[in-house]
């Protein structure tokens, strides 16, 4: 073995055997959306005191945080997004009314004197309070003293003269330094030791900290200035903990419930059932289509695959990311898309094959590794593009489904460059292979590359007819979107969405009625599936929510509410503005990227090709009443990431055989490059079909909306990449002064061209041998 495939070897080996280590030894964590629970996400607000900025939200977290912990919620989440926003998961938790109010209080800050140490079964008396402490100690608390809108300032600092440790300093502003003079010297005129000597700091009725007053302070004459300091045996971070405790009482910034999502636990099991069928069943068939196509090279490709969907989730548990239901839907997609890595290398390696009459079979699988490099490279980085998108500009779900994509790209590039290259070479090593070349599929030009080699059909002759194919499509799903309209989900325009399951069929207009009487007229009813019935509403507080579902239990019987999201229209409004800004960014990074690594043309041809798919996707679910939601923006960003893969491969391919046939009309090279990648086009597409279907099929309805929006965008983008960027960047270049690319680093292409002219010559009537 070849010293670089023993270390490609190594690496695969390493790569798999820690996968399923981590397969082994940790488990996934799941989203809200799978396993059930409620997702609230606030907003901070200024106050005539405070200004919600970044370090006002981080203190309402912590204050947040405790709240949570109180909830008694097992493993529950929060956390800051962006200057003053918090996102909140509460797992298991299906009524989400007494958590937002709970999350939603103003804190509360206040110091008392400690009157002294209170008995097991002791009652407050009269304007008292009894609390524990920090140890346990319960304390008899009297009236505040004063506030947390006192509080100047609060900060963790080290004792550095001393050693002393971490202590954390109080500055204090307007009365609240006379009042903490007045309670420290009543606390003074008590003997240290005495629990009358200690001071209560109190949030949301939790003493966070009971210090004395220090022996050195006069009684009745208290700590002056307003200025004093906690000390004890912090560590670092227990001191900045307590610091933002009580800075955070004194910015006491309001916050708004601005979304709320409620989903049940069996949505999330039927949604990973689902989701795993539908990744067995589509996997399985695209191994056998495989197979089927490239025989043993595609067996092993089939290995690699399976490899890659160890080391995909392996990553997935590995980074702690947060599997969704759109996510899980990327996972399964990815691995339909792992398979255009291998299409492409056995492609390349037929190729070599044939242009080399027939011999080195090691040689031609080398060759089209090397060969298929670049296109694999290209089209990768700009389904990363699409994928690092969504992951920046998308929330909630959808990112998930940035992340489960990114890391299956990644993943696929490792499979099939490594893992297939390792197995491939290993094989073709043998002897007994290298006998019989045929078993390795390498051999065979495949059905379709047959057909196209036989007749050889111009399509690129007529191209202005194929324009004004594309740009009439573009008319029809125009005039979709002008008529139907678009049906933006409630993530886009704001309100509630509740969807119930109930023991009986309701009928839509039944309900509608049913809730006009109940004061809803305006309340949008769809049915989904047999039993399950959603109801949309702009506005609806939880009183209102009370009202709608017992509407739904008159006429469905029992009644169980399986998901309640609740969106504010601010939230709808910046999911759009991000959306538009996605998909402007898309366009300018895809032509970007292209114009560095091919030419300007090509990269204004993918671009128009990009946002012909993208108009024709959103007039196909406007013509269907589909919604536009966060799923279907994952689906149409990841159309963006196709539809460019499919036109890379061709300009690529144009590129390789321009350069070395430079006196070539353009449109002659164009017209060979898409015959070439065909076979290609057709292989990669059936491998994502067949996960798509199984996903259109097996999933719930967003994963079903999710298929279809992908099984169009695969359809039209493969068109596209054909008919619609290569006519254009032809009509491009004739109007271009530029040269032809050099040959660079492809003289492979050339030597094939000449070997397939002589195989060709040698060729005897009915030869079916491949042309290339």
């Amino acid at each position: 073995m070849k010293r670089a495939n023993l270390v490609r070897a190594l690496i695969a080996l390493a790569v798999v055997a820690l996968s399923v280590y981590l397969t082994l030894t940790t488990s996934p964590r799941l989203g809200l959306d799978l396993r059930g629970g409620t997702q609230i996400v606030l907003e901070t607000r200024d106050s005539p005191t405070a200004e919600a900025d970044r370090e006002a939200t981080d203190r309402t977290l912590e204050v947040l945080r405790r709240r949570v912990d109180a909830l008694g919620v097992s493993e529950p989440g929060i956390a800051r997004s962006g200057d003053n926003r918090i996102i909140v998961e509460l797992p298991g938790v299906q009524d989400p009314r007494e958590a937002a109010e709970v999350l939603g209080r103003t804190a509360q800050l206040s110091f008392h004197p400690v009157l002294g140490i209170a008995g097991p079964d002791e009652k407050a008396k009269d304007k008292e309070r009894i609390l524990a402490d920090e140890s346990g100690e319960r304390l008899r608390l009297g009236p505040t003293e004063l506030t947390g809108a006192e509080v100047e300032d609060a900060e963790a600092q080290l004792d550095q003269q001393t050693g002393g440790g971490w202590f954390v300093t109080i500055d204090l502003r307007g009365k609240g330094k006379d009042a903490w003079a007045e309670l420290t010297g009543q606390a003074a005129c008590s003997p240290a030791g005495d629990p009358k000597r200690r001071v209560a700091i109190v949030l949301d009725d939790k003493v966070i900290s009971s210090p004395q007053v220090d022996p050195s302070v006069a009684c009745d004459v208290g700590i002056a200035g307003g200025s004093t300091q906690i000390t004890g045996s912090f560590s670092q971070e227990e001191a900045k903990e307590l610091a933002l405790l009580i800075d955070g009482g004194a910015l006491p910034v309001p916050v708004e419930l601005i979304e709320q999502r409620t989903v049940g636990p069996t949505l999330g099991k039927e949604a990973i059932e689902a989701s795993a069928w539908a990744a067995v069943i589509g996997t399985a068939l695209t191994a056998l289509f495989i197979i089927s196509v490239y025989w043993l090279l595609g067996f092993l490709a089939a290995i690699a695959l399976a490899c890659y969907g160890l080391i995909s989730y392996a990553a997935l548990v590995a980074l702690g990311a947060t599997l969704t239901l759109p996510g899980l839907a990327g996972f399964v997609l990815a691995i339909g898309m792992a398979v255009d890595a291998n299409v492409l290398v056995f492609e390349r390696a037929r190729e070599e094959y044939a242009a080399r009459g027939g011999r080195s079979l090691r040689t031609a699988v080398t060759e089209g590794f090397r060969n298929a490099f670049s296109a694999i490279a290209d089209s990768n980085i700009t389904t990363l593009l699409a994928a690092g998108l969504l992951f920046f500009f998308a929330s909630g779900p959808v990112r998930g489904f940035g992340v489960t994509l990114s890391i299956g790209v990644i993943a696929s590039m490792i499979s099939a460059l490594i893992i297939t290259r390792v197995l491939v070479e290993f094989v073709t090593a043998r002897k007994a292979i290298r006998k019989r070349p045929a078993v390795t599929g390498v051999a065979r030009v495949g059905k379709v590359r047959e057909w196209l080699n036989e007749r050889q059909p111009d399509l690129m002759r007529h191209g202005r007819r194929w324009l004004v194919i594309s740009l009439a499509a573009v008319v029809l799903a125009g005039s979709g979107i002008a008529v139907r309209g678009l049906n933006f989900g409630v993530e886009f325009t704001g309100g509630r969405l509740i969807e119930y399951s109930t023991t009986t069929p309701v009928d839509p207009e039944e309900a509608r009625s049913e809730l006009a009487d109940a004061g809803f007229p305006r309340a949008v009813v769809q049915t989904s599936g047999e039993d399950d019935i959603t109801v949309r509403v702009d506005e609806l507080s939880n009183a209102e929510e009370t009202k709608v579902t017992e509407a739904i239990e008159e006429l469905g019987g029992d009644t169980e509410k399986i998901r309640d999201e609740l969106i504010g229209p601010s939230l709808g409004d910046e999911l759009r503005r991000n959306a538009l800004i996605a998909l402007g960014i898309a366009l300018a990074a895809q032509m970007l990227y292209l114009a560095i690594r091919f030419r300007w043309t090509f990269g204004a041809a993918a671009v128009a090709a990009m946002v012909h798919d993208v108009l024709v996707l959103i007039g196909v679910f406007a013509w269907l009443g589909k919604p536009i939601d966060g799923v279907f923006l994952a689906a149409l960003l990841t159309v963006i990431g196709y539809s460019v893969n499919d036109s890379v491969v061709v300009f690529d391919r144009v590129r390789e055989l321009w350069g070395a046939n430079r006196k070539t009309p353009f449109a002659k090279v164009a017209n060979t490059a898409i015959l070439q990648t065909v076979p290609r086009t057709v292989n990669t597409g059936m491998g994502a079909l067949f996960i798509l279907a199984a996903l259109a099929v097996l999933g719930g309805d967003s994963l079903t909306d999710f298929a279809l929006a992908l099984l169009v965008g695969i359809v039209v983008g493969t068109w596209s990449s054909m008919f619609t960027a290569t006519p254009l960047a032809i009509e491009l270049e004739a109007r271009s002064s530029a040269p032809p690319p050099t040959k660079g680093g492809k003289s492979s292409v050339a030597t094939m061209a000449r070997q397939s002219r002589r195989s060709t010559e040698r060729r005897r009537p009915g030869d079916t041998g491949a042309l290339v």
